[in-house]
């Protein structure tokens, strides 16, 4: 390939990139857990349920494990098993902070430049089990420390998300095993 043609397809890609950004911006007005500690939130999470989306079909013993870089953002690493494939599916990304690490609005990235809301909206003291929410109503996770979630917690989490608009009734509920 050409000197010409590869600069021409860098631009057209960095033109691509800052307009999907500028169309598609990060959302920041969802009420988000703070004080969010970061620290604590850290670590691995199982997930309990989910709005299915296209990477995640199909997949059980689904986790999410969050560690924090040295420039402080935050390493992503979700995997989960695709049983009729038998096989492990895993996404390694990156999320920041939106505006503060106080604040459970992050954004996160497993495709270079493309970033999407990651919300955490609901969060118990111990930091235990979590409620997160996407930029829109199509993305919604509930997790947990443990394979499994009490039922008072899960009732709590899913009233709260179908009063913001949340279809709850579409959820997958992953299998952990």
């Amino acid at each position: 390939m050409d000197k010409k043609k590869s600069l021409l397809i860098l631009a057209a890609s960095a033109a691509v990139t800052l307009a999907y950004n500028a169309l598609k911006p990060i959302k920041s007005d969802i009420k988000v857990v703070e004080p969010f500690d970061v620290d604590r939130y850290l670590g691995k999470w199982y997930e309990i349920a989910r709005l299915d989306f296209k990477w995640e079909k199909g997949l059980s013993l689904v986790t999410a494990e969050y560690n924090k870089n040295t420039d402080g953002s935050i390493s992503v690493n979700n995997q989960g098993f695709h049983k009729e494939k038998d096989k492990w599916k895993q996404s390694v990304g990156k999320a920041k902070f939106i505006e503060s690490p106080t604040k459970g609005a992050l954004k996160v990235s497993f495709f270079g430049p493309f970033y999407s809301g990651y919300h955490v909206v609901k969060i118990d003291p111990s930091y235990q089990y979590a409620l997160v929410f996407g930029d829109n109503l199509d993305y919604m996770w509930l997790l947990s420390r443990e394979k499994n979630m009490p039922e008072d917690v899960k009732i709590d989490y899913l009233n709260y998300a179908r009063e913001s608009g949340y279809t709850i009734e579409n959820l997958v509920w992953t299998k952990q095993g």
